[in-house]
């Protein structure tokens, strides 16, 4: 009989809801903190920059919330996306293991960015907004948001870090395609940019720079909130469509997980798949290892430290408890610009912070030859981030191979690469560098973490 490559679900089987891990956690969240006052938020400290439904789904205690139809039925434009079995790979790598990845590059934008841009057009139109400013990293999040804006007829503001901006051309232009306008970050149409720039006029940008830019314009016009893509409980909430439709493929597979990886930046991507896998170790004790993988050059959860810290370098936005690198550090200019960020996901923190969730980072090289591998046996060539899974995925069969057991791995395949070739071309000429971890900048940006009292 022919292996089984490919586990499929039909339209009935699309999420319907959305989980909500706040509703299972042994310990309650800490509260974000007014970046002023150093006092718990409430709804209208909120309200300048987001509107009232994602607020509510942001402190939401419930387990489920609905999704609504309007986004149920842009889902289904590319939802469910399927399941692997990667037997090729196996066989490459001569491992026991059974190796699965989710493919969220099936999204019309390539990657899983798509679940929360939707819905988070939808409760901006909703509410009548007429423009949302962003930021984005490598140009996946601000691609999916242009495209969910120009679906429900909002405007979209892009504030895209330099050095991604300058890496991934195509990506400008995908969210050009999509009547986004889109200028690199730090610029000088805000005074967070101009400031950084005055201070280091060939900065390479960081996301925590390009927030306080996309903040300040939306705190700054009556007619724009702001939309983020990763880091907050809603956008995490938004994600979990992907584990649940990963948790019935892996039944029709006939199989459970004996670990389940995705890479960290922020978190959204990983919280997608695992928490809905997550919520039975939390209420039943099981035994499914969780692994987050990210850079070695932008360590945050094996390196950082917990506590509350801003979410961007201007200090405008929330104080959140979160691992961080110190809201003012700035990541080596690696390719894969959606994990160059200073802090992680306060959920996903909190589990690794309670030993639910184990974080392990790789350098960039190491990286790109696992991703050429998985690439030459499976026939996806995956996106940089996506390729911090794929490493560690193989690191896990290999494991497998050496201590001659089975085990089932699974991971997200969260975009593809296709427009990400320029790393790829660096990396058969020998120019990718693998960046040293950069000790003292953390260590001066870690100083500049403030201090806040847990309420």
């Amino acid at each position: 009989m022919a292996p089984q490559y490919k586990f499929m679900l039909d339209d009935s089987q699309i999420p319907r809801q959305w989980y909500n891990i706040a509703a299972d956690l042994q310990n309650p969240p800490s509260p974000p903190m007014h970046p002023g006052t150093g006092q718990p938020i409430g709804p209208d400290d909120l309200a300048p920059l987001f509107p009232m439904a994602i607020i509510g789904q942001e402190v939401s205690p419930e387990r489920w919330i609905d999704i609504p139809e309007p986004v149920q039925d842009a889902y289904a434009t590319y939802r469910a996306t399927p399941l692997y079995r990667a037997h090729r790979l196996e066989q490459a790598l001569g491992t026991p293991a059974h190796i699965y990845y989710k493919y969220e590059g099936a999204s019309p934008v390539g990657s899983h960015k798509a679940n929360t841009a939707i819905a988070q057009a939808f409760y901006n139109r909703e509410e009548g907004v007429k423009r949302i400013a962003t930021e984005t990293g490598a140009g996946q999040w601000g691609s999916a948001l242009a495209w969910a804006c120009q679906m429900f007829g909002i405007e979209l503001k892009v504030y895209m870090v330099k050095v991604s901006f300058e890496q991934k051309p195509y990506r400008k232009a995908m969210m050009n395609v999509f009547g986004a306008e889109v200028i690199a970050s730090p610029s000088d149409t805000t005074e967070a940019g101009r400031n950084i720039l005055a201070s280091d006029p060939d900065t390479t940008g960081s996301l925590g720079i390009a927030i306080s830019e996309a903040v300040e314009d939306a705190a700054s016009r009556d007619d724009t909130r702001y939309s983020l893509g990763s880091v907050l409980n809603h956008v995490l909430m938004h994600q979990t469509v992907i584990g649940q439709e990963a948790m019935l493929q892996m039944e029709m597979a006939g199989e459970e997980p004996d670990v389940v990886i995705g890479c960290v930046g922020g978190g959204s991507n990983y919280a997608g798949l695992a928490f809905p896998f997550m919520r039975a170790r939390l209420a039943e004790g099981a035994g499914t290892r969780f692994v987050a993988t990210e850079p070695t050059s932008c360590p945050t959860l094996t390196q950082g430290t917990y506590a509350y810290d801003f979410g961007d370098v201007a200090g405008m936005t929330p104080l959140v408890k979160m691992a961080t690198l110190g809201h003012t550090f700035v990541p080596p200019a690696i390719h894969a610009g959606g994990l160059r960020y200073h802090g992680m996901a306060p959920l996903i923190s909190q589990l690794h912070s309670e030993g639910h969730i184990e974080a392990v980072a790789h350098p960039q090289r190491a990286v790109f030859d696992g991703a050429v591998q998985f690439a030459r046996a499976e026939g996806i060539i995956p996106a940089p981030e996506s390729s911090h899974a794929v490493r560690s995925a193989i690191d896990e069969a290999l494991q497998a191979k050496d201590a001659g057991e089975e085990r089932v791995i699974l991971f997200n395949l969260s975009g593809h690469g296709l427009l990400d070739l320029g790393a790829y071309e660096q990396y058969f000429a020998g120019e990718l560098e693998d960046h040293e971890y950069p000790v003292e900048q953390i260590a001066e940006a870690l100083k500049l973490v403030p201090e806040v009292a847990a309420p």
